[in-house]
């Protein structure tokens, strides 16, 4: 095989996955392709370089071939340069003049339904000791053996325990004001929001969520998915004290309904101008992206985020330390979500609650 047009195909398929996330659908073999755009952004530098050796001035074709790739490359890095610490943070630092007892470590893992290794995530959260945590893929065997090793250290609970890989447990130290368990779009995943009491007596609210991906194994589309995270902005967006949204998205921070939920909801990504911080496939090395995350009001300051240790799951625990310092809020307020973006989020949702009553139509005939 001639190696320069092996360079041409290798670019070609590098442009043709970063067109492919740019369609209009929510087909899951479309959708799954705004996941490894890290990885895309390293293939096509990857493509311009190898290309380059073999780049021959006199031909308009080279030029325009590398042009395109250039042009690639561009989009692509422009879509996670946020997430990189040349970016600007979207959640400053807390100043030194922050109120201490305001505030508090939170963690979100997703603990692999099939995993055996309870002890490890044990080990894992007396080491960070977050003061709330957030476990998804929780069965009944993950909510006794969290309940026996941490049980006494959380006086505050909320355990919905499902053998569906969609099980949900939400512990803290602070108190749960009105803790609710909502089924957002479907009556076997749910969703837990609650008021929480930090130590300084200030109320924040707590939306914590775990929506299916879209792959066919799970979901053949991402409309599910897309409007649990929309319905979940819109609660953002009406309330009337600070936010956090935590939990295993099944998205990617940078794609389009992420960035959706982020405006709607006006909510801060905490990764920004930090770095990636991939917690999934924690069995790969290479093939890594952000799936879990932490969202938040402009009220809030970081003042740590990292990745914990590897607890044998598909994950790795995801944590922030976060303080409430509302009297800065103005410095990093985003601008509100145009009405155009709203009526397409309320549009998302219509058209998941269409497409639920159809299959439950077609369920009921077929009975």
């Amino acid at each position: 095989m001639k190696l320069k047009p092996f360079l041409q195909g290798f670019g070609i398929l590098a442009v043709v996955i970063t067109l492919i996330p740019l369609i209009a659908a929510d087909y899951w073999w479309i959708r799954v392709f705004d996941y490894p755009h890290i990885q895309l952004t390293l293939l096509t530098l990857t493509a311009i370089a190898a290309y380059f050796f073999r780049f021959e001035i006199r031909s308009w074709r080279d030029y325009a071939f590398m042009g395109v790739l250039v042009a690639c490359f561009i989009f692509q890095f422009a879509k996670i340069y946020p997430y990189t610490p040349f970016a600007p943070y979207d959640v400053g630092e807390p100043t030194a003049e922050v109120n201490e007892s305001t505030g508090f470590k939170l963690l979100t893992s997703n603990v692999l339904q099939k995993n055996k290794e309870t002890g490890l995530l044990v080990e894992e959260m007396k080491k960070l000791n977050p003061d709330v945590a957030v476990f998804t893929e929780t069965d009944t065997k993950w909510n006794e053996a969290i309940k026996a090793g941490l049980g006494t250290d959380y006086p505050y609970k909320v355990e919905v325990p499902l053998d569906n890989t969609y099980g949900m447990i939400l512990y803290s130290k602070l108190r749960l004001i009105n803790p609710q368990v909502k089924y957002v779009v479907d009556d076997s995943i749910p969703s837990i929001h609650s008021e929480i009491e930090l130590r300084s007596g200030d109320r924040i609210q707590l939306h914590a969520i775990h929506p299916t991906p879209p792959m066919p194994q799970h979901n053949p589309s991402s409309t599910d998915r897309d409007a649990e995270m929309m319905k979940t902005a819109l609660e953002a967006m009406d309330s009337e004290i600070p936010v956090v949204v935590i939990g295993d998205f099944n998205d990617v921070a940078w794609s389009h309904t992420t960035s959706m939920f982020q405006s709607i909801g006006q909510l801060l990504d905490v990764r920004k101008g930090r770095s990636f911080y991939n917690t999934f496939n924690a069995k790969s090395f290479i093939i890594r992206w952000s799936l879990d995350h932490i969202f938040v009001s402009e009220e809030f300051r970081v003042k740590n985020i990292d990745i914990g240790s590897d607890i044998k799951s598909d994950h790795f625990p995801f944590y922030a330390e976060l303080y409430l310092q509302p009297e800065l809020a103005a410095e990093q307020k985003p601008e509100p979500a145009s009405e155009n973006r709203i009526k397409n989020a309320r549009e998302q949702i219509a058209d998941e609650e269409k497409e639920n009553a159809e299959k439950g139509q077609n369920g009921s005939s077929n009975q």
